[in-house]
């Protein structure tokens, strides 16, 4: 049983899991880029997304970055009639007192958050992975739960050493929800 949840785990099929309900105890601070886009059109917008943020990132570097390194990708503003969003990417930092001319700051608020694991089977997995992850929680685990969207933001993926292992690379999904009104 655990082997087989183990498994599923790994390939993100995340079939009947709960995620952990935790409150974000501070905001965390983001400088990075974002970039409008639709569910049909974020699988090439985010790659484009992240070359620009890493080309620029080269000549301009981000000050006061967190250590060790996190990064976080946000998703906000999703509209189910259209599909759009607003996608953000960045490096955490412990100060956005300098910005790099090219790039914005964003701050994750510090509310109540569902935490899904992601976890593919190998780095070019990550598109997938997240796009199941995200479609569990959202269609399956939300609508089932005490839970509704916050609506503050949609949710990030948090990014750390975790993220750069060569075998079972792994990173976290926040959800952002509130209890459900009455």
């Amino acid at each position: 049983m655990i082997r087989r949840l183990l498994s599923g785990m790994l390939a993100n099929d995340l079939t009947g899991y709960e995620p952990r309900i935790v409150e974000l105890e501070k905001p965390i601070t983001i400088i990075g880029m974002s970039a409008d886009t639709t569910l049909k059109s974020v699988y090439r917008d985010v790659p484009r997304l992240g070359k620009q943020f890493k080309e620029l990132k080269e000549t301009q570097p981000i000050p006061n970055t967190k250590e060790p390194w996190a990064f976080a990708a946000v998703s906000r503003g999703y509209d189910p009639a259209t599909g759009g969003m607003t996608y953000m990417m960045g490096d955490v930092v412990t100060s956005a007192a300098e910005v790099p001319e090219g790039m914005s700051v964003f701050e994750i608020p510090a509310i109540t958050y569902a935490i899904f694991p992601v976890r593919p089977r190998n780095k070019k997995g990550w598109g997938m992975a997240i796009a199941n992850a995200k479609g569990y929680a959202y269609t399956v685990w939300l609508p089932k739960s005490g839970y509704e969207p916050a609506g503050a933001i949609d949710d990030f993926e948090y990014h750390d050493e975790r993220s750069t292992l060569e075998r079972s690379p792994e990173i976290d999904l926040y959800v952002a929800v509130k209890h459900k009104a009455e």
